[in-house]
């Protein structure tokens, strides 16, 4: 495979403009800085999500390396890696314990939550939620349960986080170097960016009997280049390994293939999407179908 060189471009482009917005915009426009950053700040996001499936070349370090630098802080590159594969596993999509990135959770394990919880994930259950409440919610959940995993010793966690604190220097370096305070820039550029990569994965994936009836395509999008074609999500979990320009061809190629065989889960645009469920539920939090009952009690062991 030779290197894909739009995604090294792409690349090398994200990483200069976030620094040329906090060298040369900050000091005289900083809200116009601000907005620059977080912009790059989500596309890094997507460039992240394209390396860990094989891009931009055939090194999985020199992948790994060209996106190390953590621009949205957060997410350690090899642990949103594990998680994220073990989410492309179709078979267990939506599956609130299999499947890592699922928003559903268990019935009986959401009859056990207090009511203001309840409450909060039916909210991050509508469009503005998830933009306004999932960055939150999802950060917390994630370190938590990362932290129980370091607590454990789980294999590969560690050194994940060594990683990326590693990569987390030169980020926090430059900030000092721009003068914008760490807080501002939690709250100015991650949180937003985090906000924009949630107007494409709150639909991504619905429960439907068949696997690939849980996949969306939102057919066209100013947003699509942001977020690297994955608007047409079934064509990517069908080929994984397909770069991200190369998704519109293999959609525009046989459309109503891909409309049979995500059973109609289409929409035109996210306009289409934020009309429809900007304060409504898409989707219930409990699973339609998995976990309805608890599991039963473990036995006695020998």
């Amino acid at each position: 495979m030779r290197p894909e060189w739009p995604t090294i471009a792409l690349i090398v482009s994200c990483y200069g403009l976030w620094a040329a917005a906090g060298f040369w915009l900050w000091p005289h426009w900083p809200l116009a800085a601000l907005a620059v950053m977080a912009v790059m700040a989500a596309l890094h996001s997507s460039l992240t999500h394209e390396c860990l499936h094989g891009h931009p070349t055939r090194s999985r370090r020199l992948n790994e390396a060209l996106v190390t630098i953590p621009l949205s802080l957060i997410y350690p590159y090899r642990r949103y890696k594990a998680l994220h594969l073990a989410h492309h596993n179709d078979e267990r999509l939506t599956d609130p314990f299999e499947d890592p990135e699922s928003y559903y959770r268990a019935r009986w394990q959401l009859a056990r939550a207090p009511g203001w919880f309840r409450a909060l994930l039916g909210a991050n259950n509508t469009l503005i939620g998830r933009m306004v409440l999932g960055p939150l919610l999802g950060a917390a959940g994630f370190l938590v349960a990362e932290a129980r995993l370091l607590g454990q010793g789980a294999p590969g966690v560690r050194l994940g986080w060594a990683l990326h604190l590693a990569g987390l220097a030169p980020v926090l370096a430059a900030l000092w170097a721009f003068g914008i305070p760490l807080w501002v820039y939690l709250l100015a550029v991650v949180w937003p960016s985090l906000s924009l990569i949630a107007i494409r994965t709150f639909a991504e994936h619905r429960w439907h009997e068949t696997p690939d009836g849980r996949t969306i395509v939102v057919e066209r999008s100013p947003l699509a280049w942001l977020f690297l074609n994955n608007n047409l999500h079934i064509v990517h979990h069908r080929h994984p390994a397909a770069p991200w320009y190369a998704l519109p061809r293999l959609y525009a190629e046989r459309p109503e293939y891909w409309h049979d065989l995500n059973g109609g889960y289409v929409y035109r645009n996210y306009w289409q999407l934020f009309r429809a469920h900007a304060l409504r539920m898409k989707e219930p939090v409990a699973h339609p179908a998995l976990h309805l009952e608890p599991p039963p009690p473990a036995g006695p062991t020998a």
